[in-house]
């Protein structure tokens, strides 16, 4: 299976969450635990262009735009891979990050893959 690029996200923003539930609807069937992971390195413009923006302060929007992009592909893989088992949500979703070596950087998004029904209110 392919994953580069990364997929738009294959569920419902609404129906990922870090709860254990998901208000008005009930969880019928647990379908097991999914993860999307990124590894990135910085690139070497990258690296001096944020080695200069330290020298005035503030937010660091190299990088802030790297570890974005990072975790909104994770987060969409984790998303196709629930799809894939037949989920329609996630929940007890997290983002877990790992420095592999100098610069290169794991960027784990996890949680438990579920079949949910909206309830009757």
């Amino acid at each position: 299976m392919s994953t580069y690029p990364p997929p738009a996200s294959s569920l419902d923003p609404a129906l990922v969450t870090t709860a254990l539930e998901i208000p008005s609807y009930r969880i019928v069937r647990n379908v097991g635990i999914v993860r999307g992971i990124v590894v990135r390195s910085r690139n070497i413009v990258a690296t001096i262009g944020a080695s200069l923006q330290t020298l005035v302060g503030g937010d660091i929007t190299l990088f802030t735009e790297l570890c974005e992009k990072s975790r909104q592909d994770a987060f969409a893989m984790m998303t196709l891979h629930a799809a894939q088992l037949g989920a329609n949500a996630v929940i007890s979703f997290r983002y877990d990050a790992n420095e592999l070596m100098n610069g290169v950087t794991e960027v784990l998004a996890y949680g438990t893959a579920v079949v949910v029904e909206r309830t009757k209110d």
